[in-house]
């Protein structure tokens, strides 16, 4: 069956997003919002959607229109800056009608300190405003603390993909009683819609060539092309001689997937003193996440992790594939064996979907556990849920050595329960731990199943999801 019959030129792609950004639009003590993540995710598409929904919509691209950048010099006077902005565009910007975007914002720090004035003396202008390197910027001159809020935004997630390909597997998926097995075929096509989305990634950009063209051998360009663009952008936010080390290291992150980030792997004499602020860089400008450890005894996570151990994740599986060299045409030719034999990036993709259904208005970090003494175990990921921290393993194949997880639950007595993503259907094992005669519950869930999971115990993101289909 072609799932993707029909679909060519639908143009628009519902994101999770969208609601956190009508909830914004809608809200009364709205302040002026920052819309952050990497390069090419969507977030200028994503505004633009927005501003259909507004009587007028204005958006300034503060890279491309030089002539905008006055408005931010001297007093920062809202009536004065709109007068400006108005001028220098030829339309006007009405407070309480108009969205007014700011794009590539961080090309003029001083519109970040801006926005505050725009919240205390024009609180009736929605102001909304992103930018390709914007952590950049927000490191040089602050975000007005309690004046401005922000909104991260991630690539293409499975769910967000899944209700455009096949929003009735989506609908029902997210139905599903996780007591019950699913019914086939509907395992089958969530798994092989699953292979084709790690082959495709979550650059809007591939995702959208993928549903015109369906032609795999397309979406490796498309992935270099967005590759080399990063690789531009080593330069606007690194010093010359810091370049070759952020090179290195960008090549390394995919290399390194489902470990500990070891900087003695990276080819050539490099030290990392060198080697660890390029990897800083990478994760300031989005295109890398680290995943760090945390003994997991108690909530909050961080308060138990370290900053000098931690693995890291590629923004995109898609991405990390093509920077490696990997012919992604075999997930559409054999998609259970690459499911099966790609251990590491099964695991990198459970990361970037933990990111996506995480709280959206805050920087969430991502962590896991380990123990390297006898016995040794490694946990993938923690996550609290419900005030309580739940270890999850995550298994390419059918993943019937569950070691780890029954150490952890034996020797972390706070944790009620742990998880369990693979390719296997939906169950729920009552197993007695290895270590001991304790019986624990490990809820075993299908990897297609992430959001359903994760959003349960939020209210907002479930109704965030929910819309994708609605």
């Amino acid at each position: 069956m072609d799932y993707l019959k029909g679909l060519s030129g639908r143009g628009f792609m519902k994101r999770i997003i969208d609601y956190y950004l009508l909830q914004w639009k809608h809200d009364h003590s709205r302040k002026p919002l920052l819309l952050r993540g990497a390069r090419q995710i969507g977030k200028t598409y994503a505004v633009r959607q927005l501003g259909k929904t507004y009587e007028s919509f204005v958006e300034i691209n503060l890279e491309t229109k030089l002539d905008a950048h006055i408005a931010f010099e001297g007093n920062l006077d809202p009536q004065e800056m709109i007068i400006k902005l108005s001028t220098a565009i030829k339309k006007e910007i009405i407070p309480g009608k108009t969205l007014l975007f700011l794009d590539e914002i961080q090309v003029v720090p001083r519109a970040i300190i801006a926005l505050r004035y725009f919240y205390e003396l024009m609180p009736e202008l929605h102001v909304i405003a992103a930018g390709s390197l914007l952590d950049f910027a927000i490191q040089q001159v602050g975000i007005p603390v309690g004046r401005v809020q922000a909104l991260y935004m991630h690539p293409v997630s499975f769910i967000e993909y899944l209700a455009q390909i096949h929003p009735i597997a989506c609908r029902y998926m997210l139905q599903h009683e996780p007591t019950k097995h699913i019914e086939e075929p509907l395992h089958g096509i969530c798994l092989k819609l699953l292979s084709r989305y790690l082959a495709i990634g979550g650059m809007p950009k591939s995702m959208q060539k993928w549903i015109d063209n369906q032609k795999p051998l397309d979406i490796r360009k498309i992935h270099s092309d967005i590759l080399e663009a990063y690789h531009q952008d080593f330069g606007k936010y690194a010093k010359n001689h810091e370049i070759k080390y952020i090179e290195k290291v960008f090549e390394q992150i995919p290399k390194q997937l489902g470990q500990k980030f070891k900087y003695n792997l990276v080819e050539g004499e490099y030290r990392k003193r060198e080697l660890a602020p390029a990897l800083d860089l990478l994760v300031t400008a989005g295109v890398a996440k680290k995943v760090y450890y945390s003994a997991g005894q108690g909530t909050p996570l961080g308060a138990q992790s370290s900053d000098l151990d931690y693995k890291v994740i590629f923004l995109d599986a898609g991405l990390a594939q093509t920077s490696l060299g990997a012919d992604v045409t075999r997930w559409f030719l054999y998609p259970e064996q690459e499911l099966i034999n790609k251990g590491p990036l099964a695991e990198a993709f459970v990361g970037q979907e933990l990111a996506v259904y995480a709280e959206p208005y805050v920087k969430n970090n991502l962590y896991y556990w380990h123990k390297d003494s006898s016995p040794q175990a490694e946990i993938d990921y923690l996550v609290t849920i419900n005030y309580q921290v739940v270890p999850i393993e995550v298994k390419s194949g059918k993943g019937s050595t569950l070691k780890s997880l029954h150490y952890f639950l034996e020797t972390h007595k706070e944790s009620p329960y742990g998880i369990k993503f693979s390719t296997q259907d939906y169950s729920i094992l009552h197993e007695r731990s290895v270590l001991s005669d304790t019986e624990h519950t490990i809820y075993s869930y299908p990897l297609y199943a992430i959001a359903k999971v994760m959003s349960e115990h939020n209210p907002d993101m479930q109704a965030a999801i929910k819309a994708l289909i609605d």
